[in-house]
């Protein structure tokens, strides 16, 4: 029998002298998982989790599990207690938090994420980590063993939810960035382990070879826009990897740099059952359970993306159209359009110091591919640190060229950024060259 496994034989046992451990979920050497009874919480199954104290700082751990209990997310789990036990002569931390019916490593073992199941996992995965991010948190351990289904809702663990540190060593796995190895733990980091999930949902592996730089090489099988998702979370430098406010760029379709899949056909909702899981099929319904919650969500078409109201999680609204119609491109001449979107990463005190609403206007060259070849300010800084991340992301824009008489010609284009305290907008004008 496995360390792991030997948890399994607390099945029985009462920790704290209120919960009681129904049964075992799982665990590593480390800790173990049950399910228990949580009085005052309807329904009133929980989770507790289990920690050795060994090799751990017991008061740190009891009060991030504290602080973390405050947060509230509608795609984060939610812990409800935490504490210390002395059970059958056992030092034992516990964090009591709410019960999730499956977890995405049930499911990969058996088959590999369609990309419409992915494109439903990542807006409310990235919605929580956004949250976190805000408050200067970082998740810590995201892998599809902490990507959670509670209900019909899609859930991040909480419960390795802790500030952004630099001097802490602490045990790696291949979800982990490189970084982490010397006790860097960062945003940054977080998106890394985004990747390399995003990676594992496609493929079934968290494998990938290197480059000569170390930066990983992404199977060709991957397709877009995942795979430029994939490739830019996952840079060596943590500085080169991509932001929050990139992913969800990428994941619209006006974003994407590559022609999109098309979306299967409209199935009829009521050709759709799913009952709802109990606690008695709990082992048997695991893998239909998460499959029903991946495959929710497209059946109906997408509505189209409004602004974002946090900084973390800005989307570039699409300019109003003018009230006349406009003209039609002759057939010399195709207009050309963005393709790709990035927006700048201001940081929340930076934000904080806008009274009004800072304007940078950048104007960019692009070539005949639709990259952007030169970017420089037009008009007077009003602020270097603005100018600066309005420019930064301007060079990673990308167009799709427009045409004349059938080729691909070079274009310019002036984008009106808007700093406000709570998002940043940016308005795309193509310039007569």
């Amino acid at each position: 029998m496995s360390v792991a496994e030997g948890w399994k034989s607390w099945e029985g046992r009462v920790v704290d002298g209120k919960f009681p451990l129904r049964q075992w979920l799982g665990g590593s050497e480390h800790g173990g998982v049950f399910l228990t009874h949580y009085a005052g919480h309807e329904p009133p199954i929980a989770a507790i989790k289990l920690v050795t104290d060994d090799g751990i700082d017991a008061e740190r751990q009891l009060s991030l599990w504290r602080k973390t209990a405050k947060l509230s997310h509608p795609n984060l789990i939610r812990l409800f207690e935490a504490g210390r036990s002395r059970t059958d002569g056992n030092d034992l931390l516990y964090v009591v938090t709410e019960c999730a019916e499956e977890d995405l490593s049930q499911i990969l073992p058996q088959r590999p994420l369609t990309p419409t199941e992915v494109g439903d996992m990542l807006p409310p995965l990235l919605d929580a980590l956004s949250y976190l991010h805000r408050r200067g948190l970082v998740h810590g351990r995201i892998k599809p063993s902490n990507v959670l289904a509670v209900g019909d809702q899609l859930k991040l663990s909480a419960d390795h939810v802790a500030p952004a540190s630099d001097g802490n060593p602490r045990r790696q796995d291949v979800y982990d960035a490189p970084e982490t190895a010397a006790g860097i733990v960062s945003l940054e980091s977080d998106i890394w382990s985004v990747g390399v999930t995003l990676l594992t949902a496609l493929t079934q592996s968290p494998t990938f070879a290197k480059d000569s730089r170390g930066d990983p090489s992404i199977p060709a099988a991957v397709p877009e826009p995942y795979r430029g998702i994939v490739r830019e979370c996952m840079h060596l430098d943590p500085k080169r990897r991509c932001s929050i406010p990139d992913i969800i760029a990428r994941l619209q379709p006006s974003a994407r740099s590559v022609p999109a899949q098309p979306e299967p056909a409209p199935v009829p909702k009521q050709s759709i059952s799913r009952g709802a899981i109990g606690l008695a099929v709990l082992v048997v319904a695991v893998l239909a359970g998460l499959t029903a919650l991946f495959s929710r969500g497209k059946h109906e078409s997408p509505p189209v993306p409004a602004p974002v109201q946090h900084a973390a999680e800005q989307s570039v609204p699409t300019p109003a159209p003018a009230a006349a119609p406009k003209p039609v491109p002759s057939a010399h001449e195709a207009r050309g359009e963005v393709v790709h979107q990035v927006l700048p990463e201001v940081s929340p005190a930076a934000r904080h110091t806008i009274e009004v609403s800072i304007k940078i206007n950048v104007r960019v060259d692009v070539d005949p591919s639709g990259k952007v070849t030169a970017a420089k300010i037009v008009g007077r800084e009003k602020s270097k640190y603005f100018a600066r991340e309005a420019l930064q992301a301007a060079e990673r824009w990308e167009f799709s060229p427009p045409e004349s008489a059938g080729q691909p010609k070079a274009s310019a284009w002036m984008l009106r950024f808007k700093f406000g305290r709570t998002q940043t907008q940016v308005t795309p004008d193509r310039l007569r060259r």
